[in-house]
């Protein structure tokens, strides 16, 4: 069966007749949802690098991964990381146990040591020595690597574009819709706008690291895009 498309536009438009006197609805309404998205390539990467080590005593594994924690640290001010972008996440230090099996088949634990780690999370805007920054502090002392992830450092002006593309579709939507049907669009009535989450996909253009290093390979990393988006809710009057 086939839908007419004055029934279509039935859906969305509302025309309320006079039912009592002074009513300020009776020109009628068109309801839209407005829509927008963009794609941002992010200006910086986060990654957070550090080290574990094992001492016989606490001093031991503490120093041994604090030693490890300034030549991440190093690393990233040679490439040229302002201090503001460069931070501890986390110190631990704790003592290790490992499992020694009985004649009897049974186990015991005994003391074996200290465990200490350092984290340092770096921002990197060069993204493009990204993969450089990781296998550089490989070879200062880390040995962890515990995620990477990229952002914008101002989202908020991204959002608010977006919002605004997403108001000018939920416009142009009823301006077709007002013209279909032979009324006259009026002033928005309403407007509502529900924030969307960002979403980090990868994109063929993104960036892959390069390595400066004569015997040493960067870390391959693609950047990819920060997806933004939005919705817009808006009411419009039908002029009379």
């Amino acid at each position: 069966m086939r839908t007419s498309a004055a029934a279509l536009l039935a859906v969305v438009l509302v025309l309320c007749g006079p039912a009592f006197a002074g009513d300020d609805d009776r020109a009628g309404r068109i309801g839209v949802i407005g829509r927008a998205q963009v794609e941002t390539q992010p200006d910086f990467a986060s990654v957070e690098i550090g080290v574990q080590t094992k001492g016989g005593t606490p001093a031991a594994a503490l120093d041994a991964a604090s030693s490890a924690a300034k030549g991440i640290i190093a690393t990233a001010k040679e490439l040229g990381v302002p201090d503001s972008d460069i931070g501890t996440s986390s110190v631990t230090l704790q003592p290790v146990n490992r499992q020694i099996r009985q004649p009897d088949g049974s186990f015991h634990e005994q003391a074996d040591g200290y465990a200490a780690s350092n984290r340092v999370v770096v921002r990197l805007g060069d993204m493009p020595r990204l993969g450089e920054l990781m296998r550089r502090a490989l070879d200062a002392g880390s040995n962890r690597i515990d995620g990477v992830s990229f952002g914008l450092r101002d989202p908020g002006k991204v959002q608010a574009d977006v919002q605004v593309a997403a108001m000018k579709d939920a416009r142009a939507q009823a301006e077709r819709l007002a013209d279909a049907a032979g009324v006259k669009l009026g002033p928005a009535l309403s407007i509502a706008s529900p924030p969307r989450a960002e979403n980090t996909r990868p994109a063929p253009y993104a960036a892959m690291a390069r390595s400066v290093a004569k015997d040493r390979a960067a870390v391959p990393v693609e950047a990819g895009t920060i997806e933004t988006s939005a919705e817009v809710e808006a009411v419009f009057a039908i002029r009379p």
